[in-house]
């Protein structure tokens, strides 16, 4: 049996975001994994011009390629990928999908408050340029355009009632430290998935980028024995 998996990335992101996961799987099975990149995004952001239909248009068409090539096809989406995923399984045949750090619901305030104030701390101490967080972010929101934000709420506008229609099997992970998207997330995916099938993992020292946290090896073990 030939086995597809889609692997889909974030808003302002880049392939990067899920590739330490592709990367596991790719050296445990013999896949097909596809790792696209969104129009506008990648390591240089291009937003300006881009549209959330074109981020949905993309991911689709990687994967009506999976189900051309395979008989059984994956998704895993990352935070507005997440969301993608669900709304694709929604539409084609896919055996199951993995949802890290859906973006179902966004921008988690008592943590992003605490990360902040750790910024703060380090600032303060002189340590800012080693701020992990702070080095990632300072990037995007300098190429970030501001209007494409705007993008991205209706990407999750508009596929947010497709996750009553997924029926396939769904492992939804989320990080407690997250401060993008705040941990009652995963409990209205959980809610609002009608699937007889969910399981929901809380990982306790992940934040946002949830392929690259403390908790990655766990990720990674979970993600594959719920896809075998």
């Amino acid at each position: 049996m030939s086995i597809g998996c889609l692997c889909i990335h974030g808003y302002t992101g880049s392939p990067e975001e899920v590739q330490p996961l592709v990367d596991f799987l790719s050296k445990r099975t013999n896949w097909e994994l596809v790792n696209p990149t969104l129009p506008g995004h990648g390591e240089k952001l291009d937003l300006a011009g881009h549209y959330f239909q074109e981020w949905i248009a993309t991911a689709e068409l990687a994967l009506l390629g999976l189900l051309d090539r395979h008989e059984t096809v994956y998704i895993v989406g990352f935070s507005m990928g997440g969301m993608i995923a669900a709304y694709l399984a929604a539409k084609h045949q896919v055996e199951r999908i993995v949802l890290l750090s859906a973006a179902g619901k966004y921008i988690s305030l008592p943590q992003m408050c605490k990360d902040v104030g750790g910024m703060c701390v380090d600032a303060c101490n002189g340590a800012l340029a080693s701020n992990e967080l702070f080095l990632r972010y300072q990037k995007k929101l300098k190429q970030t355009y501001f209007i494409s934000s705007f993008e991205f709420m209706k990407c999750v506008k508009f596929t947010r009632p497709y996750l009553r229609l997924v029926e396939c099997p769904v492992l939804i992970i989320q990080g407690e430290l997250d401060g993008m998207v705040p941990k009652k997330a995963a409990d209205y995916l959980d809610d609002e998935i009608p699937s007889s099938d969910k399981e929901v993992v809380f990982l306790k020292q992940s934040k946002h980028l949830i392929c690259h946290g403390d908790d990655k090896d766990e990720l990674f073990n979970r993600v594959l024995e719920f896809l075998n």
